[in-house]
C-alpha cells in the first residue's frame, strides 16, 4: 500500500512529516509512505504577518486543493495552523500525542523575560504573543518577524532583534532545544490553539487512508485540542485577534481549559477559565467562549474587525 503524505517544504513541516511517515511505516510493514512537497502562500509571502494577509488560511489551502484533487492521501500540519472552519468534505480528527505547548524565549545573552532590560527588541509576528507582551512588558519593543526556523534564528544571531519568541514544540523537533533561554509558562503567556500538536487532515469517507491512521490518535492530546478548536470556533477563529487557548486533563475526568482574547496592544485582554467533563470536550471550549464573548470579548471582537476602538 502507498500512501501520499502532503507537507510544507519548510525543514520543521518536513521533520514533522518524516516523522508521521516512520510511525506509519513501523506500525504497517505492509505500508509505503511517500512525501509530496507543496509549496503554499504562506510559504511565499514572508514579509507581512499573516495576519494582514488572510491568516492561518494560508498555510493550508494549496494542500487542501491537492487533497481534493487526489494529488494526495492526507496531510500533516502544525494544527496551530490550521483553521477553526475546514471545507466541506475535510477533515482533522486525528491527533498524535502532543509535544510541548508553550512559547520559548530565545535571547541572544541568555536573559529571562523578566531580565530583558527596557527598550529591548523582540521579535514576533503573533498578535497573541504581542499583546500578552505589551500588557506585561510595555518597555520593551515588539517587532514583526516572519520565516522559518532557521531565518527567524538568523535575524537573531545576526543582530536584528535582542530576542525571539517561538514556539518550543518546533525548536524541540528541530532539535534546537539548545537555542532556548526561558520556557514560558502558560500563566505568562497563553500559547495558541493547537500549539505544540500536529492534526492529520484527510478526505472525509477515505476508509482505507483512515484505518491506516487511526492508531496515531493520542486520546488526551484529542480532547485538548477538540476543547481548545471549540474556543476558537467560537470567537469566529479569526487570526487578526489576538487568541489563545490552553486545555489539560485534571483529576476526575474533567478538562480544563484557559483562554484569551485581547487588543493587540495590549491595552485590554480578557483571561478566564472552565472546566467540565472529558467527555464533552467541545462543550467545555464552547462554555469558556461564551463567558468571554459575554465579559467583553464581543466588543473587542467587534472593534477589531471594524478597526476602531
Amino acid at each position: 500500500m502507498i500512501l501520499r503524505l502532503g507537507t510544507r517544504k519548510s525543514k520543521l513541516a518536513l521533520a514533522q512529516s518524516n516523522m508521521i511517515k516512520a510511525e506509519i511505516e513501523r506500525m504497517r510493514p505492509d505500508c509505503t509512505v511517500e512525501l509530496v512537497k507543496i509549496t503554499t502562500k504562506g510559504d511565499k509571502i514572508l514579509n507581512v504577518p499573516l495576519a494582514k494577509v488572510g491568516g492561518k488560511g494560508l498555510s493550508v489551502k494549496e494542500i487542501e486543493e491537492a487533497l481534493f484533487d487526489g494529488r494526495i492521501d492526507f496531510a500533516v500540519h502544525s494544527l496551530k495552523d490550521v483553521p477553526a472552519e475546514l471545507p466541506e468534505g475535510l477533515e482533522v480528527s486525528i491527533f498524535p500525542r502532543r509535544e510541548d505547548p508553550r512559547d520559548a524565549l530565545i535571547d541572544r545573552k541568555g536573559r529571562s523575560l523578566q531580565g530583558l532590560p527596557p527598550g529591548s527588541r523582540v521579535g514576533t509576528s503573533s498578535l497573541r504573543r504581542m499583546a500578552q507582551l505589551r500588557a506585561m512588558r510595555p518597555d520593551i519593543k515588539i517587532k514583526p518577524l516572519r520565516g522559518n526556523l532557521d531565518t527567524r534564528l538568523k535575524k537573531l544571531d545576526d543582530g536584528e532583534f535582542d530576542a525571539i519568541i517561538l514556539a518550543a514544540a518546533g525548536l524541540r523537533r528541530m532539535d534546537l532545544s539548545r537555542r532556548i533561554t526561558e520556557v514560558l509558562d502558560p500563566s505568562i503567556l497563553l500559547p495558541a490553539v493547537g500549539q505544540g500538536a500536529l492534526g492529520i487532515e484527510f478526505r472525509s469517507g477515505d476508509e482505507r487512508t483512515i484505518e491506516v491512521l487511526a492508531p496515531l490518535s493520542h486520546q488526551e492530546t484529542a480532547l485538548c485540542v477538540k476543547a481548545e478548536r471549540a474556543f476558537l470556533a467560537c470567537l469566529g477563529g479569526g487570526c487578526q485577534v489576538p487568541i489563545g487557548a490552553l486545555a489539560h486533563v485534571v483529576d476526575g475526568g474533567n478538562l480544563k481549559i484557559e483562554g484569551m482574547v485581547g487588543h493587540e496592544d495590549g491595552s485590554h485582554i480578557i483571561r478566564m477559565d472552565r472546566t467540565g467533563s472529558c467527555h464533552e470536550p467541545e462543550k467545555v471550549g464552547n462554555e469558556l467562549g461564551r463567558a468571554i464573548l459575554d465579559a467583553g470579548g464581543k466588543a473587542i471582537l467587534r472593534s477589531v474587525y471594524e478597526g476602531t476602538r
